[in-house]
């Protein structure tokens, strides 16, 4: 429509004279300078090819960038899969106390001694070396001809099966005598890993370990772990039976130390008495009431030396009377944490303090010394009232029990018909005086505030 426009304005340039002509000079420079937009339907069109083509590439970008993004997920899924085995593998090599990530062990085993898991361990290594013999520990199913002779192959196959089990049986001895408390379940599995990669060295000439001997050696890795555990319980029980012989031979000799000072005091105290009746039978007036008053101190005291005879007696007859002790020791151990043990001590509190000796940071405080004639069912049935609080649930013979209120250990010695004094707060001297002292020592570590200017440079007094 501009095109047109312009050109019937050209055509009447000649008509209109010096003013046509310069008409004519700002219609073509009109026309040079809106030339690219004269066509509007034609502009239009290629804008929207421009548009279309534009979206055609977004849309080719789009289905690319989509195929790269599946690719790439895919690649790295296969990536971590690879990384999870690789790490899982590596940690059959590595020693970490604190990887169980493989699981506890289950026992496969039910022997009563370290003596029936030895026999059982020999019996097992005997049958393995008689697989061996007999050619049941590898087999090949083909029968190979080396130089068209079937002798050779059968001679080419037993050194393969050969070298085969003397790479399987050194990856086993290396596993059993690495195993631990803590990697049983993963040197089985480095087992399983090792018959794995050997078995696939043989893929070749189907040369391979099989099954039963694998089975063998991984019971003998297990054997031997019980073994070593049967043996440390063994030596745990018998460390206990010694301690518990110790303190029962304290106890004894205590038992009769008492019973002679007893004895000692008796006849001393008996022979003072008997001295004072005859000086008594002669005196008179204030003598007289003198010896009267010690006679009546000697009787009471004789009285008292005759009962601590009596229960010294009593004490060594009772195989079973003795002392049930609760104690805590917060420093070392935290809150509502007690030992709940026993002893025939004479003196219980003297048990209590060998506990608290170099073994730990700070001595125990005692919260009740409970006396019975039967101190070992108070204690068991101490031990069954907090079993579930059982600090320590692998070894059953440590007497620690956690979130333990005193009140339901009194509550419980009610129900026995026992009375004793219970100390429910702790006084934790040493421990207290450590955090007390601590607290100083920070407060003196800590940065001063910064002094006054004119303090800094004249003192308090100039300053002022």
């Amino acid at each position: 429509m501009v095109s047109v426009l312009i050109t019937m304005l050209v055509l009447l340039v000649p008509a209109l004279g010096v003013f046509g002509f310069k008409f004519f000079q700002e219609a073509r420079q009109l026309r040079q300078r809106y030339s690219p937009i004269v066509d509007v339907e034609a502009e239009a069109e290629r804008a929207k090819k421009a548009l279309e083509q534009t979206r055609q590439e977004r849309r080719e970008f789009q289905t690319e960038n989509e195929k790269q993004r599946t690719k790439l997920s895919q690649e790295y899924e296969q990536a971590l899969a690879k990384y999870k085995q690789l790490k899982a593998e590596l940690s059959l090599l590595e020693e970490n106390l604190e990887d169980l990530s493989f699981g506890l062990y289950k026992p496969h085993f039910t022997f009563q001694t370290s003596d029936d898991y030895k026999a059982a361990l020999e019996e097992l290594r005997d049958k393995a070396r008689k697989m061996i013999r007999d050619g049941r520990a590898a087999a090949c199913p083909i029968r190979w001809t080396v130089g068209n002779s079937l002798k050779e192959g059968e001679r080419m196959v037993k050194l393969h099966e050969k070298v085969l089990l003397r790479a399987f049986n050194g990856e086993c001895d290396a596993a059993i005598s690495n195993v631990t408390w803590n990697n049983i379940t993963k040197m089985e599995e480095r087992i399983r890993k090792s018959f794995e990669a050997i078995n696939k060295l043989g893929d070749v000439e189907k040369v391979s370990i099989t099954g039963d001997y694998l089975k063998l050696k991984l019971d003998e890795i297990r054997l031997t772990h019980e073994y070593e555990q049967k043996r440390y319980e063994e030596r745990e029980d018998q460390r206990r039976a010694r301690e518990a012989q110790r303190e029962e031979e304290k106890a004894r000799q205590e038992i009769e130390k008492a019973r002679q000072e007893a004895e000692i005091q008796e006849a001393m105290y008996q022979k003072a008495l008997e001295k004072a009746r005859v000086e008594a039978a002669r005196a008179t007036g204030a003598q007289l009431q003198k010896l009267t008053e010690q006679i009546s101190s000697f009787e009471s005291k004789l009285d008292e030396a005759r009962q601590k005879k009596e229960r010294a007696i009593s004490r060594a007859e009772l195989t079973k009377s003795g002392f049930v002790y609760v104690i805590s020791n917060i420093g070392s151990f935290g809150e509502n944490v007690y030992k709940i043990g026993m002893t025939r001590r004479v003196d219980p509190h003297e048990r209590v303090q060998e506990l608290g000796g170099a073994s730990v940071p700070f001595p125990f405080d005692t919260h009740a010394i409970l006396y019975s004639t039967d101190a070992p069912a108070l204690e068991s049935g101490l031990h069954q009232l907090f079993a579930e609080r059982r600090l320590n649930l692998v070894n059953p013979r440590r007497e620690f029990y956690r979130d333990v209120v005193i009140d339901e250990v009194e509550d419980f010695v009610k129900t026995k018909g026992l009375s004793a004094q219970f100390i429910k707060q702790p006084e934790a001297r040493e421990y207290r005086e450590t955090l007390a002292k601590r607290q100083a020592q920070a407060a003196d570590r800590a940065p001063k505030p910064p002094e006054k200017f004119a303090e800094s440079l004249f003192g308090t007094e100039s300053a002022a």
